[in-house]
């Protein structure tokens, strides 16, 4: 498998388009858009693109409800009709990786995890779709703001009460702005599938290639959780943080009702991953919520500085890291030295209690955006 490597990061990089304004393999006419931001990830499916049992271990089946198509502009039409089935910029990636560590042996063997194992992460989401989408309701917001006397410390803080008409609005235009992402997410594992296929002369069942856990990191949705000793339905609001629901809970697929859910804690090109499962002590604490990477230590501008006159792709190639990326820049931003160390981070989150540690990732072929 090792030596295969190279040439997997060569066709993934081929078959999934990335970086800024990354176009993608399909053309979505406006009725295919449409439906697809109500269908999400099951559209994909319905297109010969995955199987029906990625649905199943898809948070919220790859779709919440109430996403309405009609309150989109065309502008972000026009952005989302091309880049579908795209990896993007920034810190997205496509992450060849194996299984280096297990922390909790029992739990592992219910995620189908295993020493040595080889696993592949993906991390994008609405691309420029979901991006127009937020660009436009900044600007209702920013008149509702007004509009109901809320005083705003910062423009990007533009809020409305959760059942004014324009809050209602953003919401069913968000809700398609996610089920876009799970489409895409989607996409892109199936055309991952097919580039193992390819380089490895096997088929996705030979290769024993079935996901895992696909969960959004940055949405809002309706729960329920218990605030001062009473059940209430509240809007949770997760921001680069992910959803760690614990055993038991309803929402989760039934493979993962025992278990609790799978929880993806991304870290940098070159150092770790993690896969976590989510915990009651997370409901009870951060709304069944916990951490979603590592978080920067420097800002962009800054790591581009610091890694002027290096050559990120041959110090990560030293450590046995095969990487491609759209720009040169992007992996000077994206570089080690950039992030906080997510093994650090993740021990924080396991001690705190509100996810446990299941398996450490360690990277082995990075496609980056």
């Amino acid at each position: 498998m090792l030596p295969r490597v190279r040439d997997l990061v060569e066709v993934l990089y081929r078959e999934v388009p990335s970086g800024v304004g990354s176009k993608g393999r399909m053309r979505l006419g406006p009725d295919d858009e449409r439906k697809l931001l109500v269908k999400g990830a099951a559209w994909a499916v319905e297109n010969g693109l995955g199987e029906p049992a990625d649905i199943e271990r898809t948070e919220s089946g790859g779709r919440i409800e109430g996403a309405d198509p009609s309150l989109i502009s065309e502008k972000a039409y026009e952005r989302g009709r091309a880049q579908q089935g795209t990896l993007g910029s920034g810190n997205h990636f496509l992450e060849i990786q194996y299984v280096d560590e297990i922390y909790d042996e029992a739990a592992a063997q219910s995620l189908g995890l295993f020493a040595d194992q080889v696993t592949v992460m993906i991390h994008t989401g609405s691309r420029g779709f979901g991006h127009q989408v937020c660009t436009d309701f900044l600007e209702v917001m920013e008149r509702a703001a007004a509009k109901y006397g809320i005083a705003l410390y910062d423009r990007e803080l533009a809020c409305a009460p959760v059942k004014s008409p324009e809050a209602k609005d953003y919401l069913a235009a968000m809700r398609a702005a996610a089920n876009y992402a799970w489409a895409n997410r989607q996409c892109i594992m199936h055309w991952t599938r097919e580039a193992f296929m390819k380089v490895m002369s096997s088929s996705p069942r030979g290769l024993g290639m079935s996901l895992i856990y696909d969960v959004a990191h940055n949405i809002a949705k309706v729960e329920e959780h218990i605030v001062a000793g009473q059940k209430r339905r509240l809007m949770v609001h997760r921001k680069g943080a992910t959803r760690a629901f614990p055993p038991g809970h309803p929402e989760l697929p039934q493979p993962y009702r025992q278990t609790g859910q799978p929880v993806l804690i991304p870290g940098d090109m070159g150092r770790a991953s993690f896969v976590l499962l989510g915990t009651e002590k997370a409901m009870e604490e951060t709304f069944g919520s916990t951490c979603h990477g590592a978080g920067r230590l420097l800002s962009r501008h800054q790591a581009i500085r610091k890694a002027k006159g290096r050559k990120i792709w041959k110090e990560l190639e030293e450590k046995g890291i095969i990487v491609r990326s759209a720009g040169r820049e992007t992996l000077a931003e994206e570089m080690s030295e950039a992030y906080k160390d997510i093994s650090a981070v993740v021990d924080v989150v396991h001690r705190a209690g509100i996810s446990r540690k299941v398996a450490r990732l360690r990277p082995l072929g990075v496609v980056k955006g």
